[in-house]
């Protein structure tokens, strides 16, 4: 199944309050992502000392070089929750 890098935008902010709230979820899920990558490239024996989160989509249709496209299938799968903590300044 190919997909866009991007995704389906009106896809994407179903699960996000806006355009800004999605960029600031997909940049944190990224890093985590980026993490585990870094981790699965140590020795098993090193691996023990670090968190890291597994991607939650299928690992054999993911490219661990794309973390961004990685977090955007998670979110428009509706696997990444967002909810709002507190209100903006208006």
């Amino acid at each position: 199944m190919s997909k866009s890098v991007f995704g389906d935008l009106d896809a994407l902010l179903k699960h996000a309050d806006s355009k800004f709230s999605l960029v600031n979820i997909v940049t944190k899920r990224a890093r985590q992502l980026n993490n585990w990558i870094r981790v699965q490239q140590l020795a098993p024996s090193d691996r023990r000392e670090y968190f890291a989160s597994e991607p939650l989509v299928d690992k054999d249709d993911i490219n661990p070089n794309k973390p961004v496209s990685i977090a955007l299938d998670e979110i428009g799968e509706g696997l990444i929750a967002y909810h709002r903590t507190k209100e903006g300044i208006k």
